[in-house]
């Protein structure tokens, strides 16, 4: 697997160096893609759970905000 690009740009001589993330860099950003995707996946699982919600009791998202007093 070919690694993320880090790009650094000195912005004093207008230097840009383009280069691979080294091993360290590369574990904490497959670390926080893990992070991210967990997180995606726990919102997708919690809109599935207020759709069904709303689905049971026959009403739109608007109305539940209606009822509990929500604009």
């Amino acid at each position: 697997m070919t690694r993320p690009i880090i790009r650094i740009h000195n912005l004093e001589t207008n230097e840009v160096i383009d280069r691979e993330m080294n091993d360290e860099e590369f574990a904490k950003w497959q670390k926080v893609s893990e992070e991210i995707e967990i997180q995606k996946a726990t919102e997708l699982e919690a809109a599935a759970k207020r759709q069904a919600l709303l689905d049971k009791l026959g009403i739109t998202e608007d109305e539940a905000r209606l009822l509990l007093g929500g604009n």
